[in-house]
């Protein structure tokens, strides 16, 4: 039997470990398999002294979808999905180097949270955004812990609620991304090269003073929002809003709006 194929793609150039998301069939879903050779390739990038920074970016037309749930209502009453989620969030936020993110697709739910979890991000105008866990019967438990620290209140409010899509400029204002960019390569460009000229140590330090907030975050909440995203996902309503998803249709607690007269 041939081995499958890796969803994550790695290159280095100029002090710079890109990793690709490359799962194309999931729309880059934080599958088990995608989450561990996240964690395997931040090992290698750590220990390679010539390594400045990682860029995260994506091919296709989404950055991340957030939770594959196919997995997730596989093993819907164990938290260890929701842990080993907030355990990777946490290491990108830890890792003592910098962590930029390149995005040009949708980033939806879980994805969200990876993309809050790195220190810079840029997004070009074919990226949308939406936390749409309500809609189908959960909540944005575990990425809150990066997210909220980050975000403007009253907007996440408004769009935890609601499920709306958004576009970079406004994720830009509320706080979600560093920066909206025609093109984000060009965004890109002076971020790179700064994150070049500096020492292992001062960026490691730096980005220390910069994360203290989201890492308290993790550290007091990581157990009780790991068994809250548990709970919604095993429950009757989460499976109904899965299914409902997966096929295609509105689930069955969807108000339709009269037409009007």
């Amino acid at each position: 039997m041939a081995a499958p194929e890796n969803v994550l793609r790695t290159a280095t150039e100029d002090g710079i470990r890109t990793l690709t998301l490359d799962s194309p069939h999931n729309r880059n879903a934080l599958s088990a398999r995608l989450v561990g050779e996240l964690y395997a390739e931040l090992a290698r990038a750590e220990e390679d002294a010539s390594v400045r920074a990682v860029l995260l970016t994506h091919t296709g037309n989404t950055f991340c979808a957030g939770a594959d749930l196919n997995e997730a209502g596989a093993d819907a009453a164990s938290a260890d999905g929701p842990r080993a989620l907030a355990a990777l969030l946490r290491a990108i936020a830890a890792f003592p180097k910098p962590v930029v993110a390149r995005v040009t697709g949708h980033v939806r739910a879980g994805g969200t949270g990876l993309l809050a979890a790195c220190d810079i991000s840029v997004a070009g105008p074919g990226a949308t955004f939406a936390f749409t866990e309500a809609r189908i019967g959960v909540a944005p438990a575990v990425i809150s812990m990066p997210v909220l620290p980050r975000t403007d209140p009253r907007a996440m409010a408004r769009y935890y609620l609601t499920g709306e899509r958004f576009g970079p400029a406004e994720a830009a204002r509320i706080g979600l991304i560093t920066l909206a960019a025609d093109d984000p390569d060009e965004a890109l460009a002076p971020v790179l090269d700064g994150l070049r000229r500096g020492s292992p140590q001062g960026l490691a330090e730096s980005k220390r003073l910069v994360t203290r907030e989201v890492l308290a975050a993790f550290d007091r909440d990581t157990g009780t929002l790991a068994e809250l995203s548990a709970r919604l996902f095993a429950s009757d309503e989460a499976r109904e809003g899965m299914t409902a998803f997966l096929e295609r249709r509105e689930p069955e607690w969807a108000v339709r709006q009269a037409p009007a007269r």
